[in-house]
């Protein structure tokens, strides 16, 4: 199976959905010379009118998307950043989510918005933070955060092919990761999780780069005789609840890790789920592993030193253990 980057494979998966279907077309800020790779060369490829360069104003590029979907059209807008999702947030709160429900059914909004989520590039707060906790508690709007490339490319696919809004945010630390990609098509199915790492003593949670550092600390734990199961949501609305509710049953713990900030994180909600409902098959309180309370750093090492580590999710563990 070929190996591949996690921004080659996100590259293949909006070439193939554009050759596939016409309606599908890209707008964003500078996506003719793809300022990131994953939009590299689609320009030479599909034309001034597939892959459309807009003025610096988030708020009209989603609006201009929005009413592209809704006409007929499967639109992927590139907001570059997560943080610049908040300048188009009236857009995608209040008009993309809602259309669908507040016309009765009577029409669909089948569009992508696709932005680089939280740190790993140390380019401080305006541009690092994680903001995928926000956007979960918007109803109808799905939301995406893959950790390793064959899940960013399937994800993607089933994201552009879906009838409704969906969020699908890169992260900045995992553009170079490298992993199996099949040359066939494939699609993921939007809110299935994936287990990483079967276990038995502690279930641990997470989505995007912090499943990595999820599985850094099973392996640490493993030489300590602690059998980690990692799963990995991959979907954050819709979230698994299944998956993760079936191996606390099995486990009895929980550790929840997220790279957003603790009050409202995603973390929250998951932990707040077993808690309600696998209260009786938990064998300790659940635990939540996020980023520090505070903006995020320039300095790289402060920025290391902001988020979850392979260490806070061992010490979590050790506290559900004991």
């Amino acid at each position: 199976m070929p190996r591949k980057t996690y921004v080659a494979a996100i590259q293949e998966a909006l070439a193939e959905e554009m050759r596939r279907d016409s309606r599908v077309f890209l707008i964003g800020e500078d996506v003719r010379i793809g300022v990131f790779p994953s939009t590299r060369g689609l320009h030479a490829e599909f034309g001034n009118q597939r892959v459309i360069d807009t003025p610096i104003s988030e708020l009209a590029v989603a609006g201009a998307g929005i009413g592209a979907a809704i006409t007929g059209l499967r639109p992927i807008v590139d907001l570059m950043f997560g943080t610049f999702l908040y300048l188009a947030f009236d857009q995608i709160a209040n008009q993309a989510g809602a259309m669908r429900y507040m016309y009765g059914g009577q029409t669909m909004a089948p569009l992508v918005f696709m932005a680089q989520n939280g740190a790993g590039s140390s380019a401080g707060h305006h541009h690092s933070q994680a903001v995928h906790q926000f956007f979960m508690n918007m109803p109808q709007i799905k939301v995406i955060l893959p950790s390793t490339p064959y899940d960013g490319k399937g994800l993607l696919k089933s994201a552009i092919r879906d009838d409704n809004p969906v969020l699908f945010l890169h992260s900045l630390a995992l553009g170079g990761k490298r992993g199996d990609v099949p040359a066939e098509e494939y699609l993921i199915p939007i809110g299935l999780a994936d287990i990483k790492r079967a276990g038995r003593d502690v279930t641990i949670c997470s989505a995007g780069p912090t499943v990595q550092t999820a599985l850094d600390a099973a392996k640490i734990l493993e030489g300590e005789g602690v059998d980690a199961e990692v799963i990995d949501l991959r979907s954050l609305s819709p979230w698994d609840k299944g998956t993760v509710l079936a191996s606390v049953a099995k486990t009895g713990r929980f550790v929840a890790v997220d790279e957003s900030f603790p009050t409202c994180s995603a973390a929250s909600e998951w932990c707040a789920t077993v808690a309600e409902e696998a209260f009786h098959q938990l064998r300790a309180p659940v635990q939540r592993v996020t980023n520090k309370d505070v903006p995020m750093p320039f300095s790289p090492v402060l920025e290391q030193a902001a988020l979850p580590s392979a260490a806070d999710v061992i010490a979590a563990v050790r506290e559900t253990l004991a």
